[in-house]
C-alpha cells in the first residue's frame, strides 16, 4: 500500500506524518513539525523564523542564512525541510490527506426540526454557502455529519486553503506538477470520532476533547459516541497561556451555548498533556474522568523516543489516518471534503464529461482516417505504376520521334535535290529548245552558220555569226523568236559576199516556246 502523508495546517504550525498500513496495523514511518512565522512582507533577518521538529530537532537558527533565498520567504524553508526529513519516501507515489480546521474549514449546524422540513433545510444550506464554498466543496450529503441530537452538522471550505498551496508548493520544490491528494478531512470531526471508538463512551456519558496546541485550542463535545457541539477556536496555546483558568471559562461558556449540563469525561490531547493540566481539569471538574488520549494500535518503532514522548501533539494527524483507513475497510463512511477542482487539476487527462464523450469519437475518427490513408496509399501505388507506364511509353515515343526526325530530315534533302534536278532540266531544254531550232533554221538555210554564243549577265543569249544573204537574217530572227537583230556589217569571205551579225534572244521567249 502506498504511505500515507497526513498534513495538519494550523495557524503557523504545521504538522507532516508519513503512514503506512502493514499487515493490517498503521505503523507510523517519519512525523515532523514545522512552526514558522509567515510575515507579510520579506524579512531581512532569518533569526525570526522558528522551526521545531519533534523527530529530529531542526531549528533554523542551525541553518546558514547564506543557503536561505535572498527574500527570506517562510515557504521555501518549509519545502526544504519538509524535503530532507522525509528523503528516502516516495512523496510523488504517496498519498496525502490535509486535515483542515479553522479558518481553512468552517461548519452549519443543522438541528433536528429543521432537517424534518426539506425545504426549509434546502434553503438554509443554500443561504449559508458561498458561491465559492459551493464550487469548491461539491456535495453538501457527503460532507455531512450526524450529531447526537438527530441534527447534523456540514463542512465546508473557504475559498482559499493555503494547506493546498503548502503541499503544491513542496511538489513543484522537487520538480513535480502536483501530488496526489487523496482526501480532505476535518480536525475536529475526525478527533471525535477517533476519541469516541477508542474510549468507548456510555450513552448518556457528555464528554469534552481538548486538544491544545501551539497558538490555538480546540473543545470538541460528545454525547455517548457521537458529536454533539463543536466549540469556537480558543486563541491560546503552549506559546501563549499563562494560567488553565481560560480553558475553563471558555469550557463553562460553551457548556451553555452546546446545552450540556455536566461533564461525565474528559479527554485532554495536543501539545500539552502534562499532569498539571489532568489536576487543574480534576479540581474544576471533580465529577468528570480526566485522562490522556491514548494511541493503543499504532506502531511508533519506526520514529526516534523524542517523537514517541510527544506523540500527543500529532493526535489529529493519527485520528485522521485511522479514520481514512477505516473508511478505506468500509467500517466507517466519513466526509471527504475534496475540491472538484483539485480532483480535475490531479487528472493525467483533464476533460469535463463531454470530452470523455469525444474520445470514443477521436476512436472511430482514427478507424477511419487510417482506413482513409491506406485506401489513398493503394490508389497512389496504382497510380505510381500507371506513372511508370507513361514515363517507359514516352521513352519509346521520344525513340520514334528521334528516327522520325532523321527521316525527315532526308525527305528534306530528297525535296531540295528535286528541286536543283527540277531547275536543273529546265536549263536543259531551254538550250536544247534552242540549239534544235538553230540547227533546224541552218540545214534549211545553208547560207547561214553560227561562230559564237555568248550568255550576257542579264540572261539574254547573243549570237554571232555570218550570213551569205542579209535578207535571210530576218526570216532566223523571226523563226527564233523573241530576238533583235542588233548589228549587220559587211563582212565578205574570200570572193563570197557576206555579212557578220549579232542577234540577242531573250530566254524567257525561249523558255516560254520550250514549255508550250
Amino acid at each position: 500500500m502506498k504511505p500515507v502523508v497526513v498534513v495538519y495546517c494550523e495557524g503557523n504550525d504545521s504538522k507532516f506524518a508519513v503512514f503506512a498500513k502493514e499487515n493490517g496495523q498503521i505503523r507510523l514511518l517519519r512525523a515532523i513539525s514545522v512552526d514558522v512565522f509567515r510575515p507579510n512582507k520579506p524579512m531581512e533577518n532569518l533569526d525570526r523564523l522558528a522551526v521545531l521538529d519533534s523527530s529530529s530537532e531542526l531549528s533554523i537558527d542551525a541553518i546558514d542564512n547564506t543557503a536561505m533565498p535572498s527574500s527570506g520567504e517562510a515557504p521555501s524553508i518549509i519545502e526544504s525541510i519538509v524535503s530532507n526529513e522525509f528523503r528516502g519516501i516516495k512523496l510523488h507515489k504517496s498519498l496525502f490527506i490535509p486535515v483542515l480546521t479553522e479558518p481553512s474549514i468552517f461548519y452549519s449546524t443543522k438541528n433536528k426540526k429543521t432537517l424534518d422540513s426539506h425545504g426549509v433545510t434546502s434553503e438554509i444550506v443554500a443561504d449559508t454557502e458561498t458561491p465559492k464554498s459551493k464550487k469548491k466543496s461539491g456535495n453538501a450529503e457527503a460532507n455531512r455529519t450526524e450529531m447526537a441530537d438527530g441534527g447534523s452538522i456540514y463542512s465546508y471550505l473557504s475559498a482559499d486553503v493555503p494547506c493546498f498551496k503548502m503541499i503544491n508548493s513542496i511538489a513543484r520544490f522537487n520538480d513535480k506538477k502536483f501530488y496526489k491528494i487523496e482526501s480532505v478531512k476535518s480536525a475536529e470531526i475526525s478527533l471525535a470520532y477517533y476519541v469516541a471508538k477508542k474510549k468507548k463512551f456510555f450513552p448518556d456519558d457528555y464528554s469534552l476533547v481538548v486538544y491544545i496546541g501551539k497558538e490555538y485550542s480546540k473543545l470538541i463535545f460528545l454525547h455517548g459516541r457521537k458529536l454533539k457541539h463543536i466549540g469556537s477556536t480558543l486563541d491560546v496555546g503552549t506559546s501563549n497561556l499563562h494560567t488553565y483558568d481560560v480553558y475553563f471559562s471558555k469550557i463553562l461558556l460553551e457548556m451553555e451555548n452546546g446545552g450540556i449540563p455536566n461533564l461525565d469525561n474528559v479527554v485532554v490531547c495536543g501539545e500539552d498533556d502534562s499532569e498539571n493540566l489532568i489536576l487543574s481539569f480534576y479540581g474544576t471538574f471533580p465529577e468528570a474522568n480526566v485522562s490522556r488520549l491514548e494511541f493503543d494500535g499504532i506502531d511508533f518503532t519506526g520514529v526516534p523516543e523524542d517523537t514517541r514522548v510527544k506523540i500527543s501533539s500529532y493526535s489529529v494527524t493519527i485520528a485522521a489516518v485511522h479514520e481514512y483507513f477505516e473508511e478505506l475497510s468500509k467500517e466507517h463512511i466519513g466526509i471527504n471534503l475534496l475540491p472538484k477542482y483539485i480532483i480535475e487539476e490531479q487528472k493525467i487527462f483533464q476533460f469535463a464529461w463531454h470530452g470523455y464523450l469525444m474520445i470514443p469519437l477521436l476512436f472511430f475518427a482514427a478507424i477511419y482516417i487510417t482506413l482513409q490513408i491506406l485506401q489513398y496509399n493503394s490508389e497512389i501505388s496504382t497510380l505510381n505504376q500507371d506513372i511508370a507506364m507513361q514515363s517507359n511509353l514516352k521513352q519509346q515515343n521520344l525513340a520514334l520521334l528521334s528516327q522520325i526526325e532523321g527521316l525527315d530530315k532526308k525527305v528534306n534533302t530528297f525535296d531540295q535535290t528535286q528541286t536543283i534536278l527540277d531547275s536543273v532540266t529546265v536549263g536543259t531544254e531551254v538550250w536544247s529548245n534552242f540549239l534544235e531550232r538553230v540547227s533546224d533554221f541552218c540545214s534549211k538555210n545553208r547560207s547561214l552558220w553560227a561562230r559564237n554564243i555568248i550568255i550576257e549577265s542579264s540572261g539574254e543569249i547573243v549570237l554571232e555569226g555570218h550570213a551569205l544573204n542579209k535578207f535571210i537574217l530576218t526570216d532566223f530572227a523571226t523563226h527564233m523568236g523573241n530576238a533583235t537583230l542588233r548589228k549587220i556589217t559587211y563582212d565578205p569571205i574570200s570572193t563570197e559576199d557576206a555579212y557578220s551579225f549579232i542577234i540577242g534572244l531573250k530566254t524567257k521567249g525561249i523558255i516560254r516556246t520550250a514549255k508550250k
